[in-house]
């Protein structure tokens, strides 16, 4: 089975952290999806519009504009479902009031996050 029939999808990851992009990136490939990364909203912008991703996990504490504001201007050109994460539980109402399709909170278990796409995506 090639890389590309293996895919269960493409991932948007955007978190300013090198760890957890790293962290994710590889649990991701592993469970068969393609991932993208973003370490700043505007590059997440970029990205969303360029590639198309079919889902989006983003971090709400980002340099520059924060992951409100991203989740904000992708709905603009985008209804990609989006799961926003911090480690700030308490932000998951506002999250989901902005349109944000989930939240975690961090820290989660990488295989938590792996169903939650499954579940969203329906793969």
């Amino acid at each position: 089975m090639d890389e590309k029939s293996k895919r269960n999808g493409t991932v948007l990851v955007v978190d300013d952290e090198q760890r957890i992009l790293r962290f994710l990136n590889i649990s991701l490939k592993a469970s068969g999806y393609h991932v993208i990364t973003a370490e700043t909203g505007e590059k997440a912008l970029d990205l969303a519009q360029l590639d198309n991703p079919d889902i989006v996990v983003l971090d709400v504490f980002l340099p520059g504009i924060d992951g409100f504001e991203v989740l904000q201007k992708l709905r603009t050109f985008s209804k990609v479902p989006v799961i926003m994460i911090s480690a700030r539980d308490s932000l998951g109402p506002n999250a989901m009031c902005q349109g944000a399709t989930e939240f975690m909170a961090k820290p989660f278990k990488p295989e938590q996050l792996v169903q939650r796409i499954k579940d969203i995506l329906g793969k």
